[in-house]
């Protein structure tokens, strides 16, 4: 059985007012994986397809970060993304879970898996092929392909229904990370299969 896995489809990434909008170099590869993203998300509705919101939502001070000295740790409290409650962590327009779909909750780091209740929906459903959409590529979502594989399950990257700040961080990841640890291909193939 399969899951399309949305990542970080929040506000912060989505919004004209998102705080990582000014991060983004390459935007017409960012909205083009929005408009991909849509259309993943449509299909699996259609042919009803389990799919799960992984977002990030921290508490006010980010205790979860314990201090963070470096990496996302760091960064999430120091430029104040994904603040519980607040515009930012909100699901994007258009990308907000439907009823029935699954909202993960717990996650403190950059994979889906991080403190989270994803794998035990995924076991408890019976998925093992894992579709990943979303933000950011080279992180949060290099991030989660790789723990979806080290926890056994069959994890496929949407690379046009993903983005990273900039080409470069884009293409490593598609052509010298993923064949490692699962597959990719693009939102046509994956709606017509």
């Amino acid at each position: 059985m399969k899951a399309l896995i949305l990542i970080e489809c929040q506000n912060e990434w989505l919004s004209p007012k998102g705080k990582l909008q000014r991060l983004i170099e390459d935007k017409e590869m960012f909205e083009l994986s929005v408009k991909n993203i849509a259309k993943a998300l449509e299909y699996a509705r259609i042919k009803k397809i389990p799919i799960a919101h992984v977002g990030l939502r921290f508490q006010k001070g980010y205790p979860e970060l314990v201090n963070g000295k470096s990496g996302l740790n760091k960064a999430i409290p120091t430029f104040g993304t994904f603040p519980i409650d607040e515009f930012g962590s909100q699901f994007h327009e258009g990308f907000q879970p439907l009823e029935g779909e699954f909202v993960v909750m717990g996650r403190t780091g950059a994979s889906g898996f991080s403190g989270s209740n994803l794998d035990i929906w995924l076991r408890n459903n019976k998925i093992e092929d894992v579709y990943l959409v979303g933000y950011a590529t080279h992180v949060c979502v290099e991030s989660t392909l790789r723990d979806a594989h080290d926890r056994g399950y069959n994890p496929i990257l949407l690379e046009d229904a993903t983005s990273a700040f900039n080409r470069i961080q884009q293409n490593y990841v598609i052509e010298e990370i993923v064949h490692h640890f699962g597959q990719h291909l693009k939102t046509e193939a994956f709606i017509n299969e």
